[in-house]
Parts: C-alpha cells; sequence; structure tokens
C-alpha cells in the first residue's frame, strides 16, 4: 500500500515534539497529537503502529538532525580547537532551542519512563564520544591541558549546557530574581552569549592563555 502524500508523518513528529514538554511521554496521547497535526487519528497507527514507537521516533529524529550537524562540525579540517568549539556550538544551540523537551524528557527518564531511558543510553554515548575525541586531540596538540578526559568533558558540560537546562528551569520559575529572569534569554540563551560561554569554558581548558581560537 502506497504512503499517503503531504508529509504526514512529518506532521505527527512536529505535533509530538510541541506536545511533549507539557505531556511527557505518559501523557501524549495519540489523540492529542493527531488533533495538532491536523490529521485522522488512525494516520498515527499508520505511520508509525504504536504510541511507544511514535515517542521513540520523535525523540531520535529530533536528535539525528543535530548529530548529522554535530558530525559535520568536528570534522571540519584545522586545528583539535577549533572543531571542538563548533561542535560544542552545536550541542548548545541545540540544548537552547529544545530545552523545554529536553527538560521534561530528563523528567521522564529520571522517572523511568523506557522511552526516555532508552533514548538517553543510546544517544548521550553518540555525541559525547565525538566531543571527547576532539578533546582527546587538543590535549595531543598541546593545546588542552592533559586533565582526564572525563573531568573536562564533565566540565564543559557543566559549562555549556548547565545554564541551559537548569538555569533555564530556574528563570521559568519564581526562584530566580526577577533582573535575572527578564535578561536570561539575552544574557544567557542568545547565540553571541552561548559562543562566549564556550569560549570561556575553552580557556579554562587551555593549556596557554590566547589557545582557543
Amino acid at each position: 500500500m502506497p504512503r499517503p502524500s503531504r508529509n504526514v508523518d512529518a506532521r505527527l513528529l512536529a505535533a509530538g515534539r510541541e506536545l511533549y514538554p507539557d505531556t511527557g511521554a505518559a501523557g501524549l496521547s495519540v489523540r492529542k497529537v493527531a488533533e495538532r497535526a491536523g490529521v485522522n487519528l488512525g494516520m498515527l497507527h499508520y505511520h508509525f503502529r504504536s504510541k511507544d514507537a511514535f515517542v521513540r521516533a520523535l525523540l531520535q529524529s529530533l536528535y539525528e538532525g543535530m548529530f548529522a550537524e554535530l558530525t559535520v562540525a568536528a570534522a571540519e579540517p584545522g586545528p583539535p580547537l577549533a572543531a571542538l568549539r563548533g561542535a560544542l556550538l552545536v550541542i548548545a544551540r541545540f540544548g537552547r532551542n529544545n530545552r523545554l523537551l529536553l527538560r521534561r524528557l530528563l523528567m521522564d527518564a529520571a522517572g523511568g519512563e523506557p522511552a526516555a531511558v532508552e533514548f538517553l543510553r543510546g544517544n548521550i554515548p553518540r555525541h559525547l564520544a565525538i566531543v571527547v575525541g576532539l578533546i582527546a586531540a587538543g590535549q595531543r596538540t598541546g593545546a588542552l591541558k592533559p586533565v582526564p578526559l572525563a573531568q573536562a568533558a564533565a566540565f564543559l558540560a557543566g559549562a555549556v549546557a548547565g545554564p541551559i537546562l537548569v538555569g533555564s528551569a530556574l528563570a521559568d520559575s519564581d526562584v530566580a530574581p526577577e533582573g535575572v529572569a527578564a535578561r536570561f534569554e539575552l544574557d544567557v540563551l542568545s547565540d553571541a552569549a552561548l559562543a562566549e560561554r564556550v569560549d570561556m569554558a575553552l580557556a579554562g581548558l587551555a593549556r596557554e592563555a590566547g589557545a582557543v581560537p
């Protein structure tokens, strides 16, 4: 049987990504997704067979776009530190653009939601391997301090991703001071702020001042 036209599967995935931050995997109903996508209820089952398969597909499709961009950035010719900077910016922009979904994903995983746990187990090692490989290459050239790779990766993750996921959650709540929350988008999540934070993080790992490209 030929697949229905008009990119129905893509519309369903987009609808699921919009709803997931509010519903999580458990509350993401087939009916809600179909209504948001503007398609017949049966189309989700036609394309994805089950809700669990759909949740896995929506998470994976979101990740694969980022991972493809990350792979390109990591393979850019030039010094490893420049490639590491480009890779970190890809991850930072992805986290910033999808922070609400990622925060809900982490909550689902902490609660033992199978699709979330499976997704994190299957994908965190993929981009982590690229970042660690670039750190190791930077250490081999002498541009980065020879600290343990796990320590370096944890430092970069805390500096780059921590403010996006944890900081934005605080800014969205009543916890952060009003002045901080009001300027959070500009001061922490803008492209310029992401680039500045990546550069500061790399400077912290650099063997010599001025080593960051």
